[in-house]
């Protein structure tokens, strides 16, 4: 049975943070780690799986994630070709001065709100994307420098969602790790066919009964609701690389192409069709 997996981050010598621009798009890499990290990433359209929260992205994503707080690499599945900065750092990198220091207030306030995952859209991101794209010809003090730049920038920022509502969740998939990393990949490998909640029940050893209160309470949603809701965020990758609307809904494994739309519509607030249209005028106007 497959588990969450620990990732151990490494650091030069010398170094109290890793840059680097993964490529993984073919692994499905549910992970977590101690320390907290700042992901940005530009491609058509991708997956953003951060705690229990799934949602899409277009053109490009900016991420910063707490400590131990679960997520899957942003360049699952990819199609395209895309791009990846990645900085992680230890919590204590600043020792204590994140912390206490009267000048690091707003700075504090955000690593403690990194505990939810928090995406940052608009100019922000923008600016930040350009200052991580030129961080790497910088030394290493200069790049440390540039990094508190980029924290203050993210925390005078209004322009981003939290991604979670709170910490509880966090804390029960840590404690149960295993369990929910088995559920997630199932998910994952079936959702095109017919994801049956006895066997993924089974599959954890539990009962259906058992595993759907053990689910809701995790997830806060049942598990036809979590299944459907990743299965639209596929559908919106799927037309974002120009599918047609009948061959995106039968792809990710719904049968009816009159709930395919009804669900889409109550779910992304537009139906397919208008979902496809804007996008691809917005492409166009890049």
């Amino acid at each position: 049975m497959n588990q969450i997996q620990l990732e151990r981050v490494e650091f030069e010598s010398g170094k109290s943070f890793k840059l680097f621009s993964p490529r993984l798009r073919n692994t499905f890499l549910w992970h977590y780690h101690p320390e907290v990290e700042l992901v940005y990433v530009e491609a058509d359209a991708g997956i953003r799986h951060v705690g229990t929260h799934i949602s899409g992205y277009t053109q490009s994503d900016l991420v910063f994630i707490g400590p131990n707080l679960p997520h899957l690499n942003f360049d699952y599945r990819l199609r395209n070709d895309y791009h990846q900065i990645v900085v992680q750092l230890r919590t204590d990198f600043m020792g204590d001065a994140i912390s206490y220091a009267p000048e690091f207030q707003l700075v504090s306030k955000l690593f403690k709100n990194a505990a939810y995952g928090i995406a940052f859209h608009g100019d922000t991101r923008m600016l930040v994307a350009q200052k991580l794209k030129a961080i790497g010809s910088l030394n290493n003090f200069d790049q440390l420098l540039e990094l508190m730049n980029i924290f203050r920038i993210l925390a005078d920022s209004k322009e981003y969602t939290l991604l979670n509502n709170d910490e509880s969740s966090k804390d029960f998939i840590l404690k149960d790790k295993i369990r929910m990393g088995a559920i997630y990949e199932y998910i994952d490998a079936h959702y095109a066919q017919k994801p049956d909640v006895n066997v993924v029940a089974a599959k954890v050893s539990l009962t259906t009964s058992a595993f759907c209160r053990y689910f809701k309470r995790q997830t806060h949603i049942t598990f036809t609701e979590f299944v459907n809701q990743y299965r639209i965020e596929r559908a919106k990758n799927l037309l974002m690389q120009d599918k047609n609307i009948t061959e995106t809904c039968y792809a990710v494994g719904f049968e009816s192409l009159s709930y395919f739309n009804k669900l889409f519509n109550k779910l992304v607030g537009q139906n397919p069709s208008e979902f496809k249209k804007k996008w691809v005028a917005g492409s166009n106007q890049l």
